[in-house]
């Protein structure tokens, strides 16, 4: 069942500012991880190399999975520099928007709406933010501001900057000056942060474990919608 998107309070003072999560929200799955997958899935050579630093990866997986992720992301990203990563994520975006049913219609259906009625949208993301502005371009969303993982340039290639995830979203909101919002549009437990901050959090897809969980954090309800 599809929900039109939440409305915002009647408070004449309240944020006109709305948030996007990425990933579960606007696409279907991971993209940056499919990015990843694909460029081990285009070369022998950065499997031999997962398979030559699997001690250092391993490692990384006692102490987080996260970091041990981390660590294929920088192997399969080696040999990249800035500019070369930027031409190799934006081919992979433009392959991605012409695959059927990746996107969540419903998702980008709220989101222009959101705009229609001049609410001012931001895409709050762990997706790379090469990736995802190109994806959002292509889907004619080019104007949008995007808070997003930002990768640069190693002595090996491409390396992780800023991880755009949990408490770190709502700080480089905060940075650049977004301080409330009406409304958060999240699939994830890791984006409580940002949800508790929002006049109205809306969890999408979410399933009941999920939406109970959430909501005993906050200590109030959220929005539940199902999108296609």
């Amino acid at each position: 069942m599809t929900h039109a998107p939440a409305q915002a309070g009647s408070d004449a003072d309240a944020s006109r500012t709305v948030l996007f999560d990425f990933d579960g929200v606007l696409f279907q799955g991971d993209a940056f991880e499919m990015f990843i997958r694909h460029r081990y899935a285009g070369s022998p050579i950065y499997k031999f190399l997962a398979v030559l630093t699997m001690p250092w990866w391993l490692l990384c997986g006692v102490f987080s999975r996260r970091r041990a992720s981390w660590a294929l992301t920088h192997v399969a990203l080696c040999g990249l520099g800035a500019k070369r990563y930027e031409v190799a994520a934006e081919a992979f975006a433009d392959q991605l928007v012409r695959r059927p049913r990746q996107f969540y219609r419903d998702g980008l259906s709220a989101l222009r709406k959101h705009l229609a009625e001049g609410d001012e949208v931001i895409v709050v993301t762990g997706c790379e933010r090469i990736l995802v502005t190109r994806l959002l371009s292509q889907l004619g969303l080019p104007e949008l501001t995007i808070f997003a993982t930002q990768l640069k340039p190693g002595l090996f290639g491409m390396r992780l900057h800023v991880h755009n995830v949990g408490r770190r979203k709502v700080r480089n909101l905060a940075a650049k000056g977004v301080q409330s919002w009406k409304l958060a549009y999240s699939d994830s437990f890791q984006d409580l942060p940002m949800l508790k901050q929002a006049g109205e959090a809306v969890l999408v897809n979410g399933t009941p474990k999920l939406c109970k969980r959430v909501e005993k954090a906050m200590g109030r309800p959220v929005t539940r919608v199902a999108w296609y």
